[in-house]
């Protein structure tokens, strides 16, 4: 194989796993939140000082959460807080008071149908 052929083999290659994505797995905030990917699913931490809402999506749909847990904890400044998620339709969520603000530090532990995940924050 030449040098040409072989470039064009490994351009092709890498054009067809970025198309393979495709446009349902673009990571944009749909909540106004904060988004990270985890295991191949999207999570999106939306963090006001009464409410912490964290929404998943997976391939863009959301996955039961019937039965799914939460706790997350809150960084801010020398401040820590732990906060347990319940259900709440499409999402966890939890309300009360909560300080929350630009570069605060949330680590959130999830599990869904019986699968931990841990995802991290940082918000803006």
């Amino acid at each position: 194989m030449n040098a040409q052929a072989l470039l064009a083999s490994i351009t092709l290659a890498l054009a067809g796993s970025a198309f393979a994505a495709g446009d349902k797995h673009d990571h944009k905030p749909l909540h106004g939140g904060v988004v990270v990917e985890v295991k191949d699913m999207d999570f999106e931490l939306v963090a006001k000082p009464s409410a912490i809402q964290l929404h998943l999506r997976s391939h863009g749909k959301a996955p039961d959460l019937s039965k799914a847990t939460a706790k997350v904890t809150l960084l801010t400044g020398t401040e820590k807080q732990e906060v347990e998620l319940k259900p709440a339709g499409d999402k966890l969520e939890a309300t009360g008071s909560f300080k929350v603000g630009p570069g605060t530090k949330a680590v959130a532990v999830v599990t869904v149908a019986g699968k931990p995940a841990t995802a991290r924050f940082t918000l803006k």
